[in-house]
């Protein structure tokens, strides 16, 4: 056959540099898109030889480099192509509307545009951003096909000659040019191939025609004395991924090298769920629970979307809820529409509804797990229990199916529901704690009243200052079902009405007045850590002296601003109520009626608040250094009335 030359039917030569400018963020993805039309090819080839009877030959991709002629071959035993289907489907097909594609890129004005360059089938002329010159050389399964190649130099002109395939399928040959040299490493090619096409249905092999190696003995060990020879090709891709298994054949340790093989440097899962649905939509994966480190920055690139087992993006915002963005795993679809170079998505229905699968399913999971192995539930909560609550306030459908499977812990170090929180309280407490729940925060309990209430039988949860604030204001204000609203309440500002007695006795005055006297507060006072005002409280089986009551409201308005990343310090009222009972408080009040005793009594006023600080949130740096003085004067003066 004579050589014959056309010309792309392009009404503009600007088209190329277009391409190498605009059509990829990332230049290695030309990789990808040849290999996933070559395994496109070879998936027709197989479907062809089904229905005609042919010889189905298994499918395989061959990834050639060779440095010293500066080419990249991608070589598949696919359906091939005549020359009028090389022309039709690389030709033509890709800049029918390439024109459009200009004018619709210059009103974007020149900037990238993921949803304009989608509807233009551009995916093998990624090649461009690489090469100087393509070449592809086919041969067709058609009965009577001859070999056919095409070549063009990036520009709208191409030629057709004799080919030089023997066997049937296509070899795309790229000239690489100067500016990307470095994928003529083998090892560049490696690392692209194993990013993109790790999990391809059809074997990839990778090789380098000039390197040489020593060859291996029969027991596996390199014979140093032989001659080198050619390498061997490298298998690079596993084409049955763990998602396109049948979990029945699956075990643990299957699930947990899977993990370990996408996630090395990461800690064993904490457990995961498989995903498979066929209607009304196709959808495989698996998904881990990872074990939550907080010291690690958060990232939303945790779960990789491929699509026909092509990796397509890390990016899968629009498809997985941002809660659901702290698991780890991979999902493959045919029905998630994607853009020429397969990383960017188009609005869609599938996505909503491949989206409130992945939810349900999640959910189904968490909440078989809850029930049937409870103790395994709890042992990971402490990982899993941020992403649920973090589900329950930012997704509806997600909140009523987990809201009674979260786990608070208790006072006492056990792990209840709402409904067993509800169940636990004493029925001579039911009336009084109707639909409340008591709360204290880490770290910034104060244990005194902890025990209080644990002898009384009275649990109360721990909360954290991340995602609590959120989740305990969205519990308060949305019911589920049938089940009325609960309360959130601190220990401090709630143990009073539940523990505490009314009857207040001319003494409880005088201890309240003597502590105004020498602690002097000052409702205008500025120190956030002072108190703003005294209070006297009898606590049943009490043995405190004093404990710090926060003013809720102002409390969760400060968590909230800390929560929202204010980097402010809100100011909060806080109350310092003594227990007129405790026999430090009693001592300190008689002796306080004696002039010359007076200045010890101030001591053991400022003594008890002291401690009652320490016990709520600690001391800053200004307070310990007083609490030492403070301390030690008194703890001289105490021991010198002993001498």
């Amino acid at each position: 056959m004579t050589t014959r030359k056309g010309e792309i039917s392009v009404s503009t030569k600007d088209i190329f540099p277009i391409i190498k400018k605009w059509l990829y963020s990332e230049h290695d993805i030309f990789l990808r898109e040849l290999i996933a039309n070559a395994s496109d090819a070879i998936t027709k080839r197989a479907t062809m030889a089904r229905t005609t009877g042919a010889e189905l030959q298994d499918g395989q991709i061959q990834v050639r480099v060779n440095k010293d002629a500066k080419t990249v071959q991608v070589i598949d035993n696919g359906i091939g192509m005549t020359e009028a289907e090389v022309e039709k489907y690389i030709a033509q097909l890709a800049f029918s509307g390439a024109a459009e594609f200009v004018k619709k890129l210059e009103e974007a004005g020149g900037e990238k545009n993921n949803e304009i360059i989608g509807k233009f089938g551009l995916g093998f002329y990624s090649a461009f951003m690489v090469a100087s010159k393509v070449e592809v050389d086919s041969l067709s399964m058609t009965e009577g096909a001859k070999p056919v190649k095409w070549t063009c130099e990036g520009d709208t002109e191409y030629s057709f000659e004799d080919g030089t395939q023997t066997e049937v399928g296509t070899t795309i040959t790229l000239h690489i040019n100067e500016e990307s040299l470095d994928f003529l490493n083998k090892w560049k090619l490696k690392e692209t191939l194993s990013n993109h096409c790790d999990f391809m249905p059809y074997a990839i092999t990778l090789v380098d025609v000039n390197e040489k190696v020593k060859p291996k003995k029969e027991d596996g060990t390199v014979d140093t004395d032989a001659p080198e020879v050619a390498a061997s090709p490298e298998l690079i891709n596993e084409t049955k991924p763990i998602w396109k298994r049948d979990p029945s054949e699956l075990t643990d340790e299957d699930y947990k090298n899977f993990y370990r093989k996408l996630y090395p440097m990461e800690g064993e899962p904490l457990f995961w769920i498989h995903l498979k649905v066929d209607h009304p939509f196709t959808l495989d994966g698996v998904l881990f629970f990872p074990k939550f480190n907080p010291t690690k920055p958060f990232t939303d690139k945790n779960i990789r979307l491929y699509c026909r087992q092509v990796f397509v993006s890390d990016n899968v915002k629009n498809i997985i809820p941002d809660f659901l963005g702290l698991l780890k795993g991979a999902i493959d679809s045919v029905d998630i529409p994607l853009n020429v170079s397969r990383s960017s998505l188009q609005g869609d229905p599938n996505i909503s509804k491949i989206s409130n699968y992945i939810v349900k399913k999640v959910a189904e999971a968490l909440k078989k797990l809850a029930k049937k192995d409870r103790e395994k539930y709890e042992s990971i909560w402490n990982d899993i229990g941020l992403f649920v609550k973090y589900g329950c306030v930012s997704d509806n459908k997600f909140d009523e199916q987990m809201r009674e499977r979260v786990l608070f812990k208790t006072n006492e170090g056990s792990f209840v529901t709402f409904g067993e929180y509800e169940e636990s309280i004493p029925a001579d407490y039911k009336e009084k704690m109707k639909n409340k729940v008591l709360y204290f925060e880490k770290d910034k309990a104060d244990v005194t009243l902890l025990n209080n209430l644990k002898e009384a039988g009275i649990k109360a949860v721990e909360t954290d200052d991340h995602i609590d604030p959120h989740f305990i204001q969205h519990a308060e204000s949305h019911k589920i079902g049938d089940s009325e609203l609960v309360k959130f309440t601190s220990v401090d500002s709630e143990i009073e009405n539940i523990l505490g007695s009314d009857n207040t006795t001319e003494d409880d005055i005088k201890v309240k007045e003597m502590f105004s006297k020498f602690l002097d507060i000052k409702l205008d006072d500025q120190d956030s850590m002072a108190p703003k005002g005294i209070e006297i409280a009898k606590i049943k089986n009490s043995t405190t002296a004093a404990y710090i009551k926060v003013d809720e409201s102002m409390k969760r308005f400060g968590q909230m601003t800390k929560s929202m990343g204010q980097g402010m310090s809100f100011p909060v009222k806080r109350t310092l109520v003594i227990n007129p009972q405790n026999p430090l408080v009693q001592n300190a009040l008689k002796l306080s009626g004696d002039a010359k005793n007076e200045g010890l009594a101030k001591k053991i006023c400022l003594h008890v608040e002291d401690l009652a600080n320490i016990s709520s949130e600690g001391l800053g740096a200004e307070q310990r250094e007083l609490f030492v003085k403070r301390s030690q004067e008194l703890i001289a003066e105490l021991s010198s009335l002993a001498l």
